[in-house]
């Protein structure tokens, strides 16, 4: 008779949320993989719908109170095209900036408190203080300095209350920008250090042909907007998403699964711009790539953790180089008319892709909304190398095979506010 054995987590540290993998093995081989969201929907599209246009970075931003920035700007973005206005200049510099505090404060959280302790061998950030105090500390600080980014530009740190469509209710001063200046130039070196460290840690060898999908921009590190491309061929303006991309429900889970239309799963997020915009880092984030790993590209979604860690070095040097290039604008924001049509809006969350379309009424009604974060476009390339990462550690005992799959989800940092929540982990052994 087929012997069946089932583990169950009922909650996993370090992973934003709840839900569930379900690993089936037959005869030594991983037969399924599942990502089993069981989150109830939260139907902020629907919450859109009948809100006047300019209501809607205030809304989107309580999707996620880590990356509420990617929210508020892929909304703004949309809304600008759709009544014709056109952000730039120092209001630009300022939504740069306020994104890169995001990318901060984001990383530097999950780099030194949710993932660096898997490759320690520590359950939690607080046992890895007890050997590591140093590296909590300055993780702990460059989050801090992103916060402060967020509060200063954006109004308060969790679910930013000054942007709004145009532009902001309100600008900082050149004096209140310089203040942060010194604390940046710490967290710059602070990066560059980190990295150093993190490379020598013990990576799983692991590595896939991916499809990396991200946005690229002319003249610099693709946040704000861009084309799509991906590096199997896709390069598209933000517009033609449906033509490549969809999404679809799958029996497990209450969070759509988003899938290449012809080619299946991808994947978005940090390892994706990595590779497919290294030329476009900042001078430091390249050099150190380049010196303390991963390199020029890089295909292992454990080694991650370094491409957050090069991310870290580019946002704090972008942050400092707006700072010292900022003059007041001379007013907040721009005229924001409201008149028909569809507009969309895509930009770079820190775990990627956050893409958005909405039709508004002459009147700025909102008449429909839709929104594609990047955890729910990462969900079928995470099931895929549970598959794989299963399947090369299938002689492990369950509880060690247990341990090697949250590490290898947490390589994706998946979001509990915007789509994914975990864990609960089962594997059916017949």
């Amino acid at each position: 008779m087929a012997k069946s054995r089932t583990i169950k987590v009922d909650y996993l540290a370090r992973v934003e949320g709840e839900g569930a993998l379900h690993i089936r093995i037959k005869d030594g081989t991983v037969t399924d993989a599942k990502l089993k969201i069981f989150e109830p929907p939260r139907f902020f599209e629907a919450f859109l719908r009948g809100r006047d246009f300019k209501e809607a970075p205030d809304i989107t931003a309580r999707i996620c109170g880590i990356c509420p920035i990617a929210y508020q700007m892929s909304s703004s973005h949309a809304m600008e095209e759709i009544v014709g206005a056109r952000v730039d200049g120092s209001l630009r510099d300022l939504r740069h900036l306020l994104y890169c505090g995001e990318w901060i404060e984001s990383h530097a959280l999950h780099v030194f408190m949710l993932h660096a302790p898997d490759f320690l061998g520590f359950e939690d950030a607080i046992q890895m203080a007890r050997d590591h105090p140093e590296l909590v500390k300055n993780g702990l600080r460059l989050k801090k300095a992103g916060n402060t980014i967020m509060q200063v530009v954006g109004g308060r740190e969790v679910h930013p209350i000054n942007v709004r469509v145009g532009g902001f209710y309100r600008v900082p001063t050149v004096a209140e920008l310089a203040a942060l200046r010194p604390e940046l130039e710490w967290g710059l070196g602070a990066s560059i250090e980190a990295l150093e460290a993190l490379s020598a840690l013990p990576f799983p060898e692991f590595e896939r042909d991916y499809e990396f999908v991200a946005l690229r921009e002319q003249d610099e590190y693709a946040i704000l907007g861009g084309r799509i491309v991906s590096n199997k061929g896709v390069d598209i303006p933000i517009e033609a998403f449906d033509d490549e991309f969809e999404e679809i429900h799958v029996a497990h889970s209450t969070s759509l699964h988003g899938r290449h239309r012809r080619r299946g799963a991808y994947l978005v997020g940090p390892l994706a711009r990595f590779n497919l915009n290294f030329e476009m880092l900042s001078p430091e984030a390249q050099r150190a790539a380049l010196k303390f790993g991963p390199g020029r590209t890089c295909n292992n979604p454990f080694k991650s953790l370094l491409v957050r860690a090069v991310e870290l070095v580019h946002a704090f040097e972008t942050a400092i180089r707006l700072i010292d290039r900022y003059e007041e604008p001379s007013q907040p924001s721009v005229p924001v008319p409201p008149r028909a049509g569809v507009g969309y809006g895509c930009t770079e969350a820190p775990r990627g892709l956050c893409w958005h379309r909405y039709e508004i009424d002459d009147e700025g009604i909102i008449k429909d909304a839709r929104i594609v974060p990047p955890t729910s476009q990462n969900q079928a390339c995470i099931e895929e190398d549970m598959m794989h990462f299963a399947g090369e550690n299938v002689t492990l005992s369950d509880d060690e095979l247990q341990w090697k799959c949250e590490q290898g989800i947490r390589n994706y940092d998946p979001c509990i506010s915007c789509s994914c929540h975990f864990l609960n982990l089962t594997v059916d052994r017949d």
